[in-house]
């Protein structure tokens, strides 16, 4: 029986342009659930746009257009941002469709009914840019922009009520909030008293968001909305056998900045619908420009198009891939981009594919020899590739997509060097069937890795399986066939020259 495999990207603000940091967490999304599907598993993948609130509404009273008319016009951006970055998605939600809208009543109601929201007068400062009220503290700390004052009748949900039933869920859980410091920060936010979440904001004030069921003077609070999408999506009081089959989500992957939102807000309202929680909550690092944040306010955001134009999406996808750590901030500059393309996809990977290829043509004609007799070396690549699937299962089982790219790397290297030490050039004036066995080697090599870095080099990958004439192959040894005439193929990365 497969396993599933629920996946889920935050849905992202309309209130500008796709930029790395978004480009970023979707991709790593779509090569986790690439990765599960060559595994076997079944897979949903959920991204979407988050629609509602005031930053929504100025954004759009800027450009002189109507809310939706203002989601609708930067909708299509993300979608064909996602297209060219060969991302793969199950569903792609709106928070302004019917079918979200219709959850998102129905949920409120039953936390209404429940008791879990009441009405209450609150005087405090208001984060326009969080679009929520924040404490004195949060205040003193100055890291909140246009602060004011505010009094005003609202309606509050009453997180504080499941504060232990959380804390004693994360102690219980160890797995559930990823990595260690994000769950030990999260645990320290909960030893303070948790206050009760206001979830309203009255029309009077701002009335783009999805209406209260039971006080029509009200809209729903943004966050309150946003995060119900995750049951949305599996089918929640829409299809019952859908749901039942997907929640809970496996892995909701998110950037650090929205982590106690997803891990305090998100939590509480589904221990007050009786939900069975996310099995793991995943907060990654910042890109850094030069260890700044990349924001839209300092001008520094790295738009992910511009490089795809320029170097190709998988080169793109890779470099993101590799050089972040998950948990950790990383730093972007191009010098390092290029180093990376440079040294792991021209020099070791599209260099590989330029050998075998090239020397099977040579001495071949183009057509993979049999595996003869098998030597130590040999076998040492043999063993090394062998055990190489279950190690980067595991790896990507546990989020470190970063060092499954290191593992499948080093067996390309391994086989660059196999090559050099074996010279096949040489052998071949000997031991042309010696000459042939060395080359099926290096290639076998190159299939298994082409098949494990495909989630994350989905276009480049299929050039070298198509090559090899190994397009459906699995990454076991002994399926590359003898007897395949290689394709001819331009050079896969071509190297990049660095203007000093």
């Amino acid at each position: 029986m497969n396993n599933k495999f629920y996946i889920t990207t935050p849905i992202y603000y309309v209130n500008d342009k796709p930029h790395i940091g978004h480009a970023y967490t979707t991709i790593l999304a779509d090569v986790l659930a690439r990765y599960h599907k060559t595994a076997g598993d079944e897979v949903f993948f959920l991204t979407g746009l988050d629609e509602h609130g005031q930053k929504v509404q100025q954004a759009a009273q800027k450009r002189g257009l109507s809310a939706q008319a203002h989601c609708d016009d930067l909708a299509p951006r993300f979608i064909q941002l996602w297209e060219k970055l060969e991302i793969k998605y199950d569903d792609f939600i709106r928070t302004t469709q019917e079918r979200h809208i219709k959850v998102v009543q129905a949920v409120l109601q039953k936390v209404y009914e429940s008791g879990d929201i009441y009405l209450h007068e609150y005087e405090g400062w208001y984060s326009v840019a969080e679009e929520r009220f924040i404490t004195e503290t949060e205040k003193e700390s100055g890291a909140f922009r246009d602060v004011k004052p505010l009094k005003e009748r609202n309606w509050f949900f009453k997180m504080s009520k499941y504060q232990q039933t959380l804390i004693d869920y994360i102690n219980d859980n160890p797995s559930f909030i990823q990595p260690v410091h994000r769950r030990n920060e999260i645990l320290g936010f909960l030893k303070q008293p948790l206050g009760d979440l206001c979830i309203s904001r009255p029309k009077a004030r701002m009335d783009w968001g999805i209406e209260l069921p039971f006080d029509k003077e009200y809209v729903t609070y943004v966050w309150f909305d946003a995060l119900i999408n995750y049951i949305t999506a599996p089918g929640y009081l829409s299809d019952d056998e859908k749901f039942k089959k997907w929640w809970p989500a496996d892995v909701h992957l998110l950037g650090k900045d929205i982590l106690t939102t997803h891990s305090v807000y998100w939590t509480t309202m589904l221990f007050s619908l009786a939900l069975p929680l996310p099995k793991t909550i995943f907060a990654h690092g910042w890109w850094l420009i030069g260890e700044t944040k990349m924001s839209k306010s300092l001008g520094n955001v790295v738009n992910p198009l511009d490089l795809v134009d320029q170097y190709g999406v998988d080169a793109v996808r890779y470099y993101l891939m590799r050089e972040m750590v998950l948990g950790q901030d990383a730093n972007f500059t191009l010098e390092s981009f290029i180093k990376r393309y440079n040294s792991d996809l021209a020099n070791d990977f599209g260099n590989l594919l330029n050998r075998v290829s090239g020397l099977v043509g040579k001495y071949f004609e183009g057509v993979v020899a049999e595996e003869g007799q098998v030597n130590e070396p040999e076998l040492a690549i043999q063993k090394q590739a062998g055990a190489l699937d279950a190690k980067v299962r595991q790896l990507v089982d546990e989020l470190r997509i970063n060092e499954a790219i290191e593992e499948t790397l080093q067996l390309v290297r391994a086989a660059n060097k196999y090559l050099e030490y074996q010279a096949p050039w040489k052998v071949a004036k000997e031991s042309l069937p010696q000459a042939g066995t060395i080359l099926y080697t290096a290639m076998e090599a190159l299939r298994i890795s082409a098949v494990l870095l495909a989630p994350v080099m989905p276009a480049k990958t299929a050039t070298v399986l198509d090559v090899l004439g190994a397009t459906d192959s699995a990454p076991r040894w002994g399926e590359l066939k003898s007897g395949t005439k290689l394709k001819t193929h331009d050079a896969l990365f071509p190297r990049l020259e660095v203007k000093e």
